[in-house]
């Protein structure tokens, strides 16, 4: 009894520890993101057309189902177009509602695609029948990261939420017109570190109602 009681508090520990590794890990990628946009925008572009090409050899060579294949491609050209006002991005956006949306329908496709077992009715009575070649596991959650889940996880990882705010005090010097009005500029608040600041500053106000003791963090929490 007491050694599944230690299993059960291992695996909670376990898995806390791999939830702030994964957290620790997106907010480290998200603040390279955001330092280098350009070099990650290209990368993104060259990463789609790489996966659009993977998608046609598996539908020539492995004969993968063709309607299949061919939403599966249509959506990496949909993802394609969030790459133009890159890495800004609007939730109203209809390219980038759609984007969401194709997202969860190819997860759903693919994912019945691979787990029909079914034998088709003309067939579950012939003896010579023989079943078609099963992916395995490895093949499959290979396929998933890199056709499914690579573009949409790494657009949102390096999409940014577009701020206005006032230009600062050093930039208005640098102007030469000292009749001219300021004018607002734009910059980009990562929506991963927006996603782990709030759900930080979430666990520090519960644990306040708690009577921790808790500082503040020498930043200010990002909120969109």
């Amino acid at each position: 009894m007491i050694l599944k009681l230690v299993s059960y508090a291992g695996n909670l520990f376990g898995f806390l520890f791999l939830t702030l590794s994964i957290a620790s890990g997106l907010y480290y990628i998200s603040e390279l993101v955001e330092e280098y946009s350009e070099p990650t925008k290209r990368f993104l572009t060259r990463a789609i057309y790489g996966v659009i090409g993977l998608l046609v050899s598996l539908l020539i060579f492995d004969k993968f189902p063709f309607k299949l294949t061919v939403f599966a491609i249509a959506s990496h050209v949909l993802y394609l177009q969030n790459m133009k006002g890159f890495p800004f991005v609007s939730f109203t956006n209809p390219t980038f509602l759609l984007s969401c949306a194709c997202t969860v329908l190819n997860h759903y496709l693919w994912f019945k695609y691979f787990n029909d077992v079914e034998i088709p009715p003309q067939f579950k009575f012939n003896p010579n029948y023989i079943p078609k070649k099963r992916a395995t596991f490895s093949e499959v959650a290979s396929f998933f990261a890199i056709c499914v889940w690579f573009i949409p996880f790494s657009l949102f990882v390096s999409l940014s939420a577009g701020d206005y705010v006032l230009p600062t005090a050093e930039e208005l010097k640098k102007t030469d017109d000292p009749t001219a009005q300021p004018k607002l500029r734009k910059r980009t608040i990562n929506l991963v570190r927006v996603a782990i600041n709030n759900v930080r500053g979430f666990i520090r106000s519960s644990l306040r109602i708690f009577g921790f003791k808790i500082a503040e963090p020498e930043y200010d929490r990002l909120s969109i």
